[in-house]
């Protein structure tokens, strides 16, 4: 940062900062008042453990928010959750709902709460401190938040995405990764081939399409760029139709009444990288089949042959076991074992057939000579 000196200023002349990554993945805006940010940190950012400590040990000097002044107004850009809190603390009244759940303190600690340490800096001064601790230190966002902030310095402030992940120690390309999920996101909304408000999930998992992109047939499906490359368009306009397909498998369509095909990363994003490297497969897909449906025809025959056949023993095996305490006499069931052993049966001599083609010759000349 620019300026280390800390001055304590008033709780009142503090404000939240509504271009925050984390808020702006909540939906809020400029527009947005105190109270909703409040609201949105509370519920989904663990403020009442803040509210907690602070309300036991007071404030902790040693950590002062960092603060920009711009448009008449002196703007938290580090330290929102923590100035929540002591907000909550000063006026639990404000918020009924939430207030209720906020210890009562003394005057005294009431009084030392009306002004906090912070330090005062600019923006581009305190990037690289911020971009450290949230991108790659201890105090970690989600990786849509990453992506914004990311995106945001390399336009603002004219920072190579190389410079980026050397200033906060990334070596591991996740800056680049980062920025290009958030290049196609945007590519794909800018060329109406996604719109975020009609996803299905009220959450937006900018994490499918981060981590999906790593996958070598979903790439290739989109004529991804390399990640190193800072192209704003990372994917080809040939292949545009193909990015409104992969955003609407990743997160559904309300408008369309289309749930998403990736419920959890794995193993999803992994059956559906195989999906889209099979021709077969993918056309099932687009014809509406399940992404499990999809997946199976996928795979090599031969895998499916044989996971189907220990999968049987198994089963098998399990209901043996279970045989004196589970079978019931019941007639229905032994038909059911006949159909199995039957079925057995004609699957061993088929498959030692298909072993030794000499004695299926040998076994076709005997039936003739009868």
């Amino acid at each position: 940062m620019d300026n280390t000196d800390v001055t304590l200023v008033n709780v009142a002349e503090l404000a939240f900062d509504t271009s925050n990554p984390r808020l702006v993945e909540f939906g809020l805006s400029e527009d947005s008042t105190s109270d909703e940010i409040i609201r949105i940190l509370w519920n989904a950012m663990d403020v009442e453990e803040l509210v907690m400590s602070i309300a036991a040990s007071g404030f902790f000097r040693h950590e002062p928010l960092i603060v920009t002044q711009e448009d008449g107004k002196r703007t938290v850009i580090e330290g929102n959750r923590r100035l929540a809190a002591v907000k909550l603390l000063l006026k639990p009244q404000s918020l009924p709902k939430i207030g209720s759940k906020i210890p009562a303190i003394s005057a005294s600690r009431k009084k030392a709460l009306q002004e906090i340490p912070v330090v005062l800096d600019t923006r581009q001064g305190a990037w690289r401190y911020l971009g450290f601790k949230h991108v790659n230190g201890p105090a970690k966002w989600g990786s849509y938040a990453k992506a914004h902030y990311i995106a945001n310095v390399h336009r603002n402030y004219s920072a190579s995405l190389r410079d980026i992940a050397n200033q906060i120690g990334d070596t591991h390309k996740t800056v680049q990764r980062l920025f290009r999920g958030l290049m196609v996101i945007e590519q794909a909304e800018y060329e109406n081939r996604f719109n975020r408000e009609d996803r299905w999930h009220k959450h937006f998992y900018f994490s499918h399409l981060y981590t999906g992109l790593d996958y070598p047939s979903i790439s290739a499906f989109i004529g991804l760029r390399p990640e190193v490359d800072e192209n704003k368009q990372p994917v080809p306009n040939e292949r545009l139709e193909h990015l409104g397909e992969l955003c609407r498998w990743l997160y559904g369509s309300k408008r369309e009444e289309l749930r998403p095909l990736i419920v959890s990363q794995n193993p999803h994003l992994r059956q559906l990288d195989r999906v889209l490297a099979s021709s077969e497969a993918l056309a099932a897909l687009r014809d509406s089949e399940s992404l499990g449906y999809a997946y199976e025809l996928s795979r090599p025959a031969s895998t499916v042959f044989e996971e189907s056949l220990l999968g049987a023993k198994r089963y098998l095996q399990k209901a043996r076991s279970m045989l004196s305490t589970g079978y019931n006499s019941s007639e229905d069931l032994l038909r059911i074992a006949g159909s199995v052993a039957d079925l057995a049966d004609d699957l061993y001599s088929e498959m030692e057939r298909k072993r030794d083609p000499e004695k299926r010759k040998r076994g076709n000349r005997i039936s003739e000579n009868f």
